[in-house]
């Protein structure tokens, strides 16, 4: 029996798209509340900010490089689905989930116990590193939590649905502004204000929460185990391979990114405040755009399973478009407020003056953003996990570095590491764009 076509409508694109929004940008608003918010401390409120950059730089890093698995899920599952091949997953989902768990664990207590090392490689110094400590001793608690809630997301967003995820993202994220007032600044006769550690304290109650209830929805809202059978499934060798993959892509993604922090903290607090509201402003932006690479995802490795390499192309074209759009929405709102984004994350005059004198940069860097994401996602979906890592690799290595040590001998300060920034994207999308229209546009019926 022949299944019906692959809707790439642009309503299930939305249905898609705008719940992958949300449950997207869970992670970074977590970030940027306990940014927003411990740097508006009254007393060494920019060196909490300083931390809590430091901090979420290497978490994000950690969590970034574990949580690709939850593409190699997704890929797989909705690869299956597409070829008629669903019913014989069977054990695959549960042997998926406790693979991500067992990777988080085994990191986390292989960077617990050299924290103050590994920090001191970001150049953290005196308070600041002794803050950044405190704050990651409490938070990377929730480490294999938000794997284990990334491998669930994973499992829905295969199963072409994000509203599930959607919900536990929203109640996460929710919760995590409130517990950030509540315990940061204390509630007068209820609760002491804990400064940077009350902000640790919400982010790991949120992802707690989180776990719990994305366990809820996947016994619910599906027919999936986590009875853990034996033997291994077929696809967990290609589930490892594609992990690897991504790995290594990530690893070069985040050696970027730390790299980027690592130089803005050598040029001093008030830089790496600046520095961190950039990074979060533009890492939410990031989310938020990765919601239509999403749709992209789910419904490219369906088309891949289909072998509709038609629709495929057309829906390379069009969620690259939605999202050029968003793009230019995000421009447009940025520009108008720059001024109180920078006010909402800090006070300092200083630190604010460095951030505004940049902050064009960041928003230069989202049309590219725009196409790298979106067909990053999309070559996800697709399984294109050994070419993704290439193209990071050799976008760090040949447009990243030298960029960065170039605009540091020229002494461009900060400007030059988002210039660097927007060069490594920038290139992303190029290679990208061209892998596409070599490998796929020749399979599409003229």
């Amino acid at each position: 029996m022949k299944m019906a076509a692959t809707n790439i409508s642009f309503k299930r694109i939305q249905q898609l798209a705008l719940p992958a929004i949300i449950s997207g940008i869970a992670e970074p608003v977590l970030s940027s509340t306990d940014a927003a918010v411990v740097g508006n401390i009254s007393q060494f409120g920019t060196e909490s900010l300083a931390a809590v950059g430091i901090v979420g730089t290497f978490l994000s890093a950690l969590i970034w490089i574990l949580g690709q698995t939850r593409s190699a899920i997704s890929a797989i599952v909705s690869q299956n689905l597409g070829a008629g091949n669903i019913s014989t997953l069977q054990n695959f989902p549960a042997q998926a989930i406790y693979f991500n768990v067992a990777l988080s664990i085994i990191v986390l207590g292989g960077t617990y116990f050299f924290v103050e090392e590994i920090f001191g490689l970001f150049n953290a110094t005196g308070m600041i590193l002794d803050f950044s400590i405190d704050y990651y001793n409490i938070r990377v608690w929730g480490f294999p939590l938000t794997l284990f809630t990334f491998a669930v997301f994973g499992l829905f967003r295969g199963l072409q649905n994000t509203f599930w995820p959607m919900i536990v993202a929203g109640i996460g994220a929710t919760l995590n502004i409130a517990l950030d007032f509540a315990l940061v600044y204390g509630i007068e006769g209820v609760i002491p204000a804990m400064n940077i550690e009350g902000a640790a304290w919400a982010s790991l109650i949120s992802q707690i929460v989180m776990a719990v209830i994305a366990l809820i929805f996947l016994l619910k809202k599906t027919e999936v185990s986590l009875r853990l059978k034996f033997p291994l499934h077929p696809e967990i060798n290609r589930l490892v391979s594609m992990s690897l993959n991504l790995f290594v892509r990530s690893i070069a993604l985040n050696g970027a990114l730390i790299l980027a922090t690592r130089e803005a903290t050598g040029l001093g607090t008030n830089y790496i405040a600046a520095h961190t509201i950039a990074f979060n402003v533009w890492i939410f932006t990031a989310f938020f755009i990765d919601g239509y690479g999403a749709a992209g995802n789910i419904l490219g490795g369906k088309l891949l399973g289909e072998k509709d390499y038609n629709t495929l192309w057309k829906l390379m074209r069009r969620v690259n478009l939605y999202n050029l759009g968003i793009a230019a929405v995000l421009i447009i709102i940025g520009a108008f407020l720059y001024q109180p984004v920078g006010a909402l994350f800090n006070k300092d005059p200083e630190v604010l003056s460095i951030f505004y004198g940049m902050y064009f940069l960041v928003l230069l860097c989202l049309p590219f953003n725009a196409l790298a994401f979106t067909l990053d996602s999309i070559f996800k979906g697709l399984g294109e996990m050994s070419y993704l890592r290439n193209v990071l690799l050799s976008a760090t290595l040949f447009g990243f570095i030298p960029v960065l040590f170039f605009s540091k001998y020229m002494g461009w300060g900060l400007k030059g590491i988002w210039i660097a920034l927007i060069i490594w994207v920038a290139y992303r999308a190029v290679a990208l764009i061209i892998k596409f229209k070599r490998k796929y546009l020749p399979l599409v019926e003229k």
